[in-house]
């Protein structure tokens, strides 16, 4: 059976650990947008990179891919994807999670896979920031856009709670 999962949200939800738990189990090919997205250093990947290698991602016939990305590329994903997953986390469970990754990375504990699989952590201030960031300007639209795929006969499962994505199965 075709499935396309979508795992959209804001940073430090716990989106790529959901999509590493439901491609071991489903046997689904995980795609991480951060690894798109970001070349060394954290510097953002030019556009026309980005888009050709979500293009391709898209085109395949089964695929998990979580992350958010550009906000332009979103419309593609959801009209792709058979399954939307909205991990939508008050803001302050994301500056925590973020916290905690950032803590233990710098300690050297935080266990491999990286975000984007780069090997430096990203700067703290920046990624606080673009957290507050995505929550009070990206994530009204992107509500709005789920709200539209699932009109449109997408099937759509919103998580907003730790619990649910620890517990959540397809």
């Amino acid at each position: 059976m075709t499935q396309r999962i979508a795992i959209l949200g804001n940073s430090s939800g716990g989106k790529s650990t959901l999509a590493r738990r439901l491609a071991a189990e489903t046997g689904l090919p995980r795609h991480e947008i951060d690894a798109l997205l970001w070349r060394p250093g954290w510097v953002l990947a030019p556009a026309a990179d980005y888009e050709a290698a979500h293009d391709e991602v898209l085109a395949q016939e089964s695929w998990i891919l979580d992350g958010l990305g550009r906000l332009e590329s979103l419309d593609a994903r959801l009209a792709r994807a058979t399954t939307v997953l909205l991990v939508d986390l008050p803001l302050w469970v994301h500056f925590w999670l973020a916290a905690e990754r950032q803590t233990a990375w710098a300690a050297g504990t935080l266990e491999a896979p990286r975000p984007g699989g780069l090997d430096e952590r990203p700067p703290t201030e920046r990624l606080f920031e673009t957290i507050w960031t995505v929550d009070r300007e990206w994530m009204p639209e992107v509500r709005r856009m789920v709200d539209a795929a699932e009109a449109g006969g997408r099937d759509v499962r919103r998580l907003v709670a730790l619990s649910q994505i620890e517990s959540f199965r397809l």
